[in-house]
């Protein structure tokens, strides 16, 4: 799954295009580089939201296509 879709569904950022944007303003890392919008997103990888005032860290847990509200934080374990 692309990592600007996988960031949308699993709610960490709440829209697509505010996820690609991000990741144009290089703004994303993926296992600790600087990664696009397309990057394909494995289970095990570690991203990293560098988005407003305390960057936030993430480990991809599952890939889901579509996930319900309550089922969106099962995708991801935040890392502090």
């Amino acid at each position: 799954m692309r990592l600007d879709k996988y960031l949308k569904v699993s709610r960490i950022i709440k829209r697509r295009t505010v996820a690609n944007d991000a990741c144009d303003a290089e703004k994303i890392e993926v296992n600790g580089k600087v990664a696009r919008a397309s990057y394909n997103v494995k289970v095990g990888d570690v991203i990293s939201v560098n988005i407003g005032a305390v960057p936030r860290k993430f480990k991809v847990l599952e890939i889901n296509e579509h996930a319900l509200k309550e089922d969106a934080s099962k995708m991801y374990e935040e890392i502090k």
